[in-house]
């Protein structure tokens, strides 16, 4: 056993034994040590205390290479990342003191060279890199694919704003593209019931990482949008991960599924730092499945908070109205026209009797005027009318054929029959003769 180390539980128990049993033999010695028979079993502590001065002692310090995610800094001044290839990935640590050193700001998706130790951490039990060095080394390859391929969905239009479409303020039915076994759908229904009990939720199962996930989550979308009668909003997401965890989620597949939803699609991927290309498509971009819950369901606690409100402000108009009716019906009230209303029609009667007895003489003295001027015409037709100067010695010959006036003797011919008027009658004539007058 002398090649294997212990906690200091395991010391102290090897120097009991070298004390009660100096001369035992090897043999009985591996016997009696902790972790080789039933009755001196390791202590989880005393295992990985086990690990990790093995992994000191046979590990030395090594340089790393892969893509970053997943950064995170604590207020402590640590820095924990995860380290990853195509295929594998491991979690990292680079201490304050060691951070400090570091001229750059570390992305997600950068390659990264590294030097460091391996270290187990032992309240988890697990193996991290302890960081000593970090050099940059550019984008990693899921980065690369990444904006290779956001680049040519964005050219075809597919993350535009003006193709967001507005979720329905009290949606009835909707859809979920996950996992059933995964911990977003009880988030999400969670947070459902708390909200909006009234809602009902078809879940269509889906792989949501590994091999084939992009291909089921894209069919969970197509089948959901053959739903009848139709969901009112389809939720595509799973819970949180590192970025190949959620990978899948930045397939092409996925992204042109859901952007040919005709179902507006809240995307629901947990993570809150890594964005992916189904958030940038969907109508809705959600943190976590709860917060997808929230965005869908109205709160129950709030509708009713509006109620009542709206209800204390309609009751306050209500009130505030009828008592400004009742003032105006009151001051209706105390009117004339509603107290006394036949003083009112006395009134309307004394002002008719007025009216009456203006309109009359205004008729009297419009008659006595259009008299005046009739009198005043008739004397001026009088003084022109052919009576009077035919009164005076004149007369008026005329053809007796057509009645017409004779005042020249060139209308007159020999034998023609005239009519002679005259101020009390009229003579007829022949004529024997013309006479014209010489100028």
């Amino acid at each position: 056993m002398t090649g294997f180390l212990f906690g200091d539980d395991a010391d102290e128990f090897f120097s009991k034994e070298k004390k009660s049993s100096a001369n035992k033999s090897n043999a009985e010695a591996s016997q009696s040590a902790p972790g080789m028979s039933d009755e001196t079993p390791l202590s989880v502590s005393q295992l990985t205390a086990w690990i990790k001065r093995t992994l000191d002692q046979n590990i030395a310090s090594f340089w790393i290479a892969g893509e970053v995610s997943n950064v995170t800094k604590a207020t402590s001044g640590h820095v924990y990342l995860t380290i990853k290839d195509a295929n594998s990935q491991i979690g990292a640590v680079i201490w304050r003191s060691s951070w400090e050193r570091c001229k750059f700001d570390i992305k997600e998706g950068m390659a990264v060279l590294g030097m460091g130790k391996l270290d187990v951490y032992g309240p988890r039990g697990t193996y991290q890199v302890v960081l000593q060095r970090l050099e940059p080394q550019g984008l990693g390859p899921l980065q690369i694919a990444f904006r290779k391929l956001y680049a040519k969905l964005a050219a075809e239009g597919l993350f535009l704003q003006d193709r967001k479409r507005p979720l329905p303020r009290f949606p009835k039915r909707i859809g979920f593209v996950t996992s059933p076994q995964g911990a977003a759908i009880h988030d999400f229904l969670e947070v459902l019931r708390r909200r909006w009990p009234q809602m009902n939720v078809l879940v269509v199962p889906a792989k949501v990482q590994g091999s084939g996930a992009a291909q089921e989550i894209a069919q969970g979308i197509d089948l959901a949008n053959r739903i009848e009668p139709p969901l009112d909003v389809l939720v595509v997401g799973r819970g949180g991960g590192s970025i190949e965890d959620l990978w899948a989620f930045n397939e092409e597949i996925v992204v042109r599924a859901v952007a040919a939803s005709k179902i507006p699609v809240v995307s629901a991927v947990g993570h809150e730092i890594d964005v992916t290309l189904c958030d940038l498509v969907a109508d809705v971009r959600a943190l976590t499945p709860s917060e997808a819950a929230e965005r869908i369901a109205p709160s129950r606690d709030e509708i009713l908070e509006t109620l009542q409100s709206s209800q204390l402000r309609l009751t306050s108009i209500v009130a505030s109205k009828l008592r400004e009716l009742e003032s105006r019906l009151t001051g209706l009230i105390r009117r004339p026209v509603i107290e006394q209303p036949e003083r009112m029609l006395d009134v309307l009667v004394q002002k008719l009797d007025e009216n009456d007895h203006r309109l009359g003489e205004a008729i009297d003295r419009r008659i006595e005027k259009r008299q005046f001027e009739f009198d005043k015409l008739a004397s001026r037709l009088e003084t022109i009318s052919p009576l009077k100067t035919l009164a005076r010695g004149y007369c008026l010959t005329m053809d007796t054929k057509d009645g017409s006036i004779l005042s020249q003797t060139s209308q007159v011919r020999l034998g023609q029959r005239i009519e002679t008027q005259l101020s009390d009658g009229s003579i007829l004539s022949l004529v024997e003769k013309i006479i014209p007058i010489e100028r």
